[in-house]
């Protein structure tokens, strides 16, 4: 795995000051639109990437960017034209989705820049140190003004499972998990109090909405978010939802605003369709007056609403300013032929709001994407593990298609149809690296190093020894907390009575990590030393969790310091082999499965959908109200808008649902899509497989009993 962008600390950027400014005295001196490097870009992305350069405080900028529009080389380039026409790299705020996303677009400025001012290029984009997500950023940013908000500045932060589990403690504390009737689960609680965080919603609004069954425990809900925040603050912990939470208090107070969105000339911010009310609220406390401002998205592909994302965001954009922002559209689509982008503007065109674009593309309008009927879901698996292997033997890899899905679960019958093929595939949406037992082991010792207060974290980290308990881990967690000093509380805590040798052995691993002695990153590996021989008490596949310890080692060497690992990695999680259904390396050329969420940004040469009826999609658990039917048509048009040559939306007329019937689980029969109605079918070539079935067997209404009754038969055989 490659190491992560590095970006230089405030003080070495302070040190490159002045090289910093000898360099953009290298900015080109003709007139902005002179640039030639800007002479790749179609008019409209010119547009984009040259607005306001030049002009002291720019008007703020929405960019409509269409699926498979050059989005992140227009983002890139205008990056790359503010640089080199001068203005200070360290006063750019790039905001992105991930980490990944900000390195590879680092990396794309620097290519660009470097056609201007040769090798010192790489000097500008070092010091474009304010690139990130969201929650990076905001952690960063609540660090450096920690004393002012009354922070303690060496905070360890949970991820998503930690701060579950941080919960259910005190759901436990205040006797919830014993209630007469059910009380929500730790992850129930959690997404609750999280929607409520990011989608700055009343208690009883997301309850009413999003959760209706829980309504009742609304007071015990309050109660119980209350004491999880105090919880926190005790342990000098932030969840997720605080980095944005704790940013957005933080630049309520005037002062602070001001000097935080006073340190940015241009701020600007991808996938902002993408965004929540909460990330809103922030860029707005940024830039009050939109000067400087500029967001990039799509409308049509806002999807992640159980994220608390809002499409409102984007589509309100323009006019939350005086005058409103300027909307550049970039609908020249690169990646499909123009027979599938006629489909999908077909699909998108039926939405009841959106930004009026019609993607095109100079590409010639090859084959018509098909609508292929199928029986059932053993046939789809069939079908599509027929066209897979078709399209390989016409020279198309495996790595080039894709299968996309509404839900994780629905590719269960084709991963078994795929193995008896004996075709090697991927799934992505699966397990993350960082979810496995042994890594999160490793990471919690490493962080209540860091913060001995970190309750989550020395829970799992002392329940690793053989005869230590809850019990014991609480006896020793309850007095660190109360101690002013932690450090030493923990060490001349006494021993639980069955650890024996292996508590000192623990006890000497914190305080030699603590105290500095092995040093970043050699202390991941002293680590993994003093936990192999509880790995391989816990774990009979040892030996291969070893592996995944050593990656974890080469990971931590691409970061500064302990902080920043901890900080970073919890926020924007690598992926690797435990991500995938079967490690690509067996092969080397696999099938790509993946939910359309996790398809969203990548594309293929052909692509194919499956279970494209009500019910699926739209999903039957997102047909509530308008804006969930909007969402599930935008995410059938994301879908569509993956492939760049061949597009096979698949129509089981059968389907397996679970839970739907007082007799168990049970087949229905299915209607195409809504989102595809009699009018679309002209932009489709429409099909039926297997062909000669198709043919002579139509599809049986539902309750119209057998088609051979063979219990009769039977009986008649002896009459």
């Amino acid at each position: 795995m490659t190491s992560p962008h590095r970006f230089p600390a405030e003080a070495d950027c302070e040190q490159n000051t002045k090289m910093v400014e000898s360099m953009a005295m290298l900015a080109i001196d003709s007139p902005p639109l002179a640039a030639p490097y800007l002479d790749k870009l179609n008019p409209a992305q010119r547009r984009a990437a040259t607005h306001g350069v030049g002009v002291e405080h720019p008007a703020p900028l929405l960019v409509i960017a269409g699926a498979g529009s050059g989005k992140t080389n227009t983002l890139a380039h205008r990056v790359a034209h503010l640089i080199v026409t001068g203005v200070d790299p360290r006063r750019i705020l790039l905001m992105t989705f991930s980490r990944r996303a900000a390195a590879e677009m680092i990396r794309r400025v620097e290519r660009i820049a470097r056609n201007v001012v040769g090798d010192g290029a790489s000097v500008l984009t070092d010091a474009l140190n304010w690139a990130g997500t969201f929650h990076g950023i905001g952690a960063r940013l609540l660090r450096n003004n920690a004393e002012e908000i009354g922070l303690d500045p060496a905070f360890t932060i949970h991820d998503r499972e930690d701060a579950a589990d941080l919960m259910n403690l005190v759901r436990h504390e205040l006797g919830f998990s014993k209630t007469e009737t059910r009380f929500p689960a730790k992850g129930t609680c959690l997404a609750i109090y999280s929607r409520c965080v990011n989608a700055e919603a009343s208690i009883e609004a997301v309850l009413g909405t999003a959760y209706p069954w829980c309504v009742s425990w609304a007071e015990e809900l309050k109660a119980l978010f209350a004491a999880y925040v105090e919880a926190k603050q005790r342990q000098n912990v932030l969840d997720y939802d605080d980095l944005l939470l704790y940013w957005a208090q933080m630049m309520g107070d005037p002062e602070i605003a001001a000097e935080i969105g006073g340190r940015f000339d241009h701020v600007m911010v991808d996938e902002y369709q993408d965004t929540n009310r909460l990330q809103a609220s922030v860029l707005l406390a940024l830039k009050p007056d939109g000067k400087g401002l500029a967001v990039v998205g799509d409308d049509a592909q806002s999807i992640y609403s159980f994220r608390a994302a809002t499409v409102r965001n984007i589509l309100d954009f323009p006019a939350a300013f005086s005058p409103p922002a300027e909307v550049v559209t970039l609908d020249q689509n690169y990646r499909s032929s123009q027979a599938i982008l006629s489909a999908a503007n077909g699909v998108i065109d039926l939405a009841s709001e959106r930004f009026t674009k019609n993607l095109w593309t100079d590409r010639a309008a090859g084959s018509a994407p098909r609508l292929v009927t199928v029986r059932d879901e053993a046939d789809q698996a069939s079908f599509i593990a027929e066209r897979v292997l078709a399209n390989r033997e016409a020279g198309e890899t495996l790595k080039e298609q894709a299968v996309l899905f509404r839900a994780s679960h629905h590719s269960g019958p084709l991963e078994i149809e795929l193995t008896r093929r004996n075709i090697p595939f991927v799934k992505f949406g699966g397990l993350k690296f960082l979810d496995a037992a042994h890594v999160k082991d490793v990471l919690a010792v490493l962080r209540f190093v860091e913060n001995p207060r970190d309750r989550v974290a020395g829970f799992r980290a002392m329940q690793l020894l053989p005869g230590v308990g809850p019990n014991s881990a609480q006896r020793v967690l309850d007095r660190v907390e109360q101690a002013a000093d932690p450090r030493t509380a923990l060490l001349s805590s006494p021993a639980p009575q069955r650890a024996g040798a292996d508590w000192q052995d623990f006890v000497a691993t914190i305080e030699a990590l603590q105290s500095g002695g092995p040093g970043w990153p050699a202390e991941i590996e002293r680590i993994r030393l003093w936990y192999a021989p509880h790995l391989e008490r816990r774990h009979e596949d040892a030996t291969a969790r070893q592996a995944d310890l050593i990656q974890l080692e080469q990971i931590a060497s691409g970061y500064p310091s302990r902080e920043r690992f901890l900080t970073e990695l919890t926020l924007d999680p690598p992926d690797a082999t435990s991500d995938q259904a079967q490690a690509p390396h067996l092969d080397e050329d696999y099938l790509n499965l993946s939910t359309i969420h996790s398809a969203k940004g990548r594309e293929w040469s052909s692509v194919f959908v499956m279970n494209v009826v009500d019910g699926c999609i739209p999903s039957d658990l997102g047909v509530g109200t308008e804006a969930e039917i909007e969402e599930e048509r935008r995410l059938l048009y994301v879908a569509m808008t993956r492939a760049k040559d061949n597009l096979d939306l698949v129509v089981p007329q059968r389907f397996f649902t679970h839970g739907q019937s007082s007799t168990g689980d049970r087949h229905v029969y299915a209607a195409r899509s809504r989102f595809i109605p009699t009018t679309l079918l002209t932009h489709f070539e429409q099909t039926a497989w297997p062909r000669v079935a198709a043919q002579t067997q139509a599809p049986r209404p539902q309750g119209s009993g057998p088609r051979i009754d063979l219990q009769a038969r039977m009986r008649g055989m002896w009459r």
